[in-house]
């Protein structure tokens, strides 16, 4: 494929300097990687410019470069107002634009995007059509699964996963749309078939800055996808999406709502609801997953595939068949008196939900363990703190991913919102103790919730991952106990 080809759908001002017609072989990121005949993109980015890299891209084998400024090196050059952007619709390109031959289907919000998608996947799979997934937790191919890098794929790896998928007769494909990769450009020139704004509260400002800028980034898949449902019940997402003139779906625990839920019933293994649509249609649900919060997913994955034009039967079979969804409220087949629930709460405000619902199923004390991630968002640190002290009955407090922080400095700050409301809390570093600490002092009729790791299988400790797969941990420190 030639460079000039590549170009075809690029938007905005351009420029080829150079050789048009040379041949183009494999799309390049990393200057690091020898990789003959490549497209090497020049991106810049908050700590470093691959500008600066480009000759080594070169004597890797790069054919050409994508800049925003002309480089003196001499290799044709394509420049563009923003590389990110230019990726994107290279990309799609060069994979021969597959998303053109799927349905593309995408959740963002703070929230739920993951128990939504696996739910909206098995509706979709209960309706008998083929479907993939792009995640947080992995990439399903039907029922292939991948490891999964990033909630949403880099453009070159995404645009690859969907040629994989198109190839293998994938009808729709449910991704998570996060608001870094809306930042970021990097699912720039996609057009959503349905798509779903969950909810919206505290996280990335380490990033985002503000709250304001945070929402504005999620704001932007709205126009990107057809008729989009929104969680009402969440003022500020739909006090902003009023504001935006887009027609949508809403959906929520009220009435106002087109999708709405009632008569709701939270029990210690799950929570049913009569799924009401549009005042024409209702039906009993029964989920396998508990907590008001898979109620809103449910919601929100019952109206996009009401949209896509799922039936009732089918979109009740497809929620009551799915058990659980990995890292997400799973509850572990621990044998014990006592349960242990392993999430991947990590922001203030998962932390609240998921010690609320759980507390409503608990018959005795609820045990939290949990600590916040380096590298990360630090106002949240002290917010967990108080909102751990404040709703469960103990708290350990211990590391999550460090990265390249010092663990005692961020349990301190934790500490610094715990200490004012409680005293029923013990600081335990090593997350392996803290946790065999819990489950020794469990007794029969608690919970012990295991909250920031969920899915994952490591811990980053001074930029180096570990293995740390907490179910596997959990049944191993109960063989010790």
């Amino acid at each position: 494929m030639t460079l000039k080809h590549l170009t075809r759908s690029l938007p905005g001002h351009f420029e080829i300097i150079g050789d048009e017609n040379v041949a183009i072989e494999a799309l390049l990121t990393d200057s690091r990687k020898k990789c003959p005949g490549a497209l090497f993109f020049c991106v810049s980015g908050m700590h470093s410019d691959a500008h600066d890299f480009a000759p080594q891209a070169i004597a890797n084998g790069a054919a050409a470069l994508v800049v925003e400024r002309v480089l003196d090196l001499n290799v044709p050059q394509i420049k563009v107002e923003n590389v990110r952007v230019a990726m994107s619709h290279i990309a799609a390109e060069f994979f021969g634009r597959p998303a053109d031959r799927l349905k593309m289907v995408g959740i963002t919000g703070t929230k739920g995007k993951t128990t939504t998608s696996f739910m909206l996947r098995s509706i979709l799979t209960a309706a008998g059509h083929k479907t993939g997934l792009i995640g947080t937790v992995c990439v399903l191919v039907g029922d292939r699964e991948y490891e999964s890098g990033m909630t949403t794929p880099d453009p070159v790896e995404f645009h690859k996963i969907l040629r994989e998928m198109a190839d293998a007769g994938v009808e729709y494909v449910i991704m998570e749309v996060s608001a870094h990769a809306l930042d970021m450009h990097r699912i720039d020139g996609i057009h959503f078939a349905g798509g779903g704004f969950t909810n919206f509260s505290q996280d990335h400002l380490d990033y985002f800055g503000t709250m304001d800028k945070y929402l504005e980034a999620k704001l932007r898949f709205l126009p990107m996808a057809d008729e989009p449902v929104i969680n009402v019940d969440d003022e500020r997402v739909y006090s902003a999406v009023r504001g935006l003139g887009t027609r949508f779906i809403k959906c929520g625990i009220r009435e106002k709502a087109d999708i709405y839920a009632k008569e709701i019933e939270v029990t210690e293994t799950g929570v049913a609801f009569t799924l009401t649509f549009h005042n024409r249609a209702s039906e009993r649900v029964s989920l396998r997953m508990s907590g008001i919060f898979n109620v809103y997913n449910a919601l929100m994955a019952a109206a996009i595939a009401d949209k896509l034009g799922v039936d009732m039967d089918g979109i009740k079979h497809g929620l009551e068949s799915l058990a659980n969804v990995p890292g997400r409220v799973e509850l572990l087949d621990t044998h014990t008196p006592y349960r242990v629930i392993l999430d991947y709460a990590h922001s203030p405000d998962a932390l609240e939900n998921v010690l609320k619902s759980l507390r409503q199923s608990t018959k005795q004390r609820l045990i939290a363990v949990f600590g916040c991630g380096g590298g990360r968002d630090k106002l949240k640190r002290p917010i967990m703190g108080r909102i751990g002290g404040m709703l469960a009955d103990f708290c350990v407090i211990t590391s999550d991913n460090p990265r390249n922080e010092e663990p005692m400095s961020i349990i301190d700050a934790i500490v610094e919102g715990i200490k004012p409301v409680t005293d029923k809390y013990i600081v335990i570093e090593n997350r392996r103790e803290a946790i065999s600490y819990a489950l020794a002092n469990a007794r029969p009729g608690d919970t012990v919730v295991l909250a920031g790791k969920g899915h994952e299988t490591y811990q980053e400790i001074n930029g180096v991952k570990h293995p740390f797969d907490e179910k596997v941990i959990v049944h191993e420190l109960l063989n010790e106990i």
